[in-house]
């Protein structure tokens, strides 16, 4: 059956209507120079962390691979640099585990490595294989290696390609500088998907609050030549908090539901982040692994808000100093946005591959009202985009009650932080939650 696009949004449940606040929108990215450090952690995406192959003393260049695993979810790590490895050392990341990292002193040159070159793409193995070796990860802030997602299984059907630029998170502004900047290599990672794939419809689902991002993207996407058929559209979408998240994107682009426990692949969907796509398209064409990073530098204690694309490993300190400093102590910094970023205990935390954004927030914006009790609303229960409990699960959370957190579907959550933005009260459901997840984890995962 021929699939047809969408001349509107499908009906998504639950959301919040959250103040944009997309101060960096129309501002140019700037380019960072190389730092006189930058500190590599061995975990920066969802599987297995990598180990060092190289050792302290060893002069690395910029794209030389330093990291790498055997396992099957992981993504090789390479210098973002060129300098001296200095140190192996344990780090923390911003959700509090440890990890090895590798610390290189820059020598300013920015070297390239002369392994650096085009790969030679075949066939589909071969562009998987390639993705692969770039290090990419999902560059929206999952982390997930973006080559296990392209090596779709033979008993899935995948027809549509959702390309994510929806950016609905407040401030971060990342992803549609991408669109902006670079928008011929987001077309062009979406005609290399699409063949690979051999895709009946692409879907480049944007906020319709983002009326530049439509008009480049579109002006590229209406190209007879490029696209003969006519299946990459781009398709404007409500600007409405959590419309980025996965679940929510692919109800909102095909109105296909995933249930509980699945996959986009699930349903005949990819999803992929813009910033993913573009990537793919410069590796192609260059070669040059993952080694740098746009980065959203906000907030109220920021001096002058900015995209930066920063060597990956950069300290957030040196990225802060780069734009003139801070004009107001920082009492809490996040990495990520205000709804699903994570509270860092220092600005000398590197930059992770998966990182879209800091925000640095002072005393006035960063103090948080004392919650006060349930008053039974059911605010959190109608904004769930996934149609939980917050209630329950905060309750069966801080009773760590194992059993009924499964039985309310702990584990579906997507930690969005509808559930706490919507509370009247300030409860921290969310917090709570996660927590929640943790507990469930540690007790050998659902039932």
């Amino acid at each position: 059956m021929e699939l047809t696009f969408p001349t509107k949004p499908f009906k998504t449940h639950g959301g919040a209507d959250v103040p944009h606040r997309k101060n960096t929108a129309q501002i140019e990215s700037a380019v960072m120079p190389p730092p006189a450090q930058v500190v590599i952690p061995m975990q920066q995406h969802v599987g297995a962390p990598c180990t060092p192959i190289v050792k302290v003393g060893d002069s690395v260049l910029v794209g030389q691979k330093i990291a790498d695993s055997s396992a099957f979810i992981s993504a090789p790590i390479h210098s973002s640099v060129s300098g001296k490895v200095t140190k192996i050392q344990k780090v923390m990341l911003p959700a509090g585990q440890y990890t090895d990292a590798i610390v290189i002193d820059s020598d300013g040159e920015m070297t390239v490595s002369p392994d650096i070159k085009p790969p030679v793409i075949n066939s589909a193995d071969d562009f998987i294989n390639a993705v692969k070796e770039s290090g990419l990860v999902g560059l929206g802030g999952a982390g997930f290696p973006a080559y296990v997602k392209l090596k779709v299984p033979k008993d899935k059907n995948i027809d549509t390609l959702i390309v994510n630029v929806a950016e609905c998170e407040p401030y971060i502004t990342a992803d549609n500088r991408e669109a902006i900047e670079n928008s011929w290599a987001v077309l062009s990672g979406v005609y290399a998907i699409r063949d690979l794939l051999n895709l009946d419809r692409v879907l480049i689902g944007v906020e319709e609050n983002k009326p530049d991002v439509i008009k480049v993207l579109s002006k590229i996407a209406d190209n007879d030549k490029l696209d003969p058929k006519d299946i990459v559209r781009v398709f404007p979408l409500r600007a409405r908090y959590p419309q980025g998240a996965e679940k929510v994107l692919v109800k909102a682009c095909t109105d296909r539901e995933i249930p509980m426990g699945k996959l986009p692949a699930d349903v005949g969907c990819l999803v992929m982040n813009v910033t993913s796509i573009a990537f793919i398209a410069n590796y192609l064409k260059t070669g040059m692994p993952l080694v740098k990073k746009r980065v959203t530098i906000d907030g109220s204690a920021i001096k002058n808000p900015k995209n930066v694309i920063v060597p990956i490993g950069t300290k957030i300190s040196d990225i802060v100093e780069f734009l003139g400093g801070y004009k107001a102590e920082p009492k809490k910094i996040l990495m990520g946005g205000p709804m699903m970023g994570l509270a860092l205990v220092s600005d000398q935390l590197p930059v992770l591959k998966q990182n879209n954004g800091i925000l640095a927030f002072d005393e006035n914006e960063a103090r948080m009202s004392e919650p006060t009790a349930c008053i039974r609303c059911g605010r959190c229960v109608e904004g769930c985009p996934m149609n939980l409990i917050p209630t329950q699960l905060e309750k069966f959370s801080n009773s760590k009650d194992i059993e009924g957190l499964k039985e309310y579907d702990v584990m579906d959550c997507m930690e969005c932080g509808t559930c706490a933005f919507n509370c009247p009260a300030g409860r921290p459901l969310v917090q709570s939650i996660r927590l929640g997840k943790g507990l469930v984890k540690a007790a050998g995962g659902k039932k």
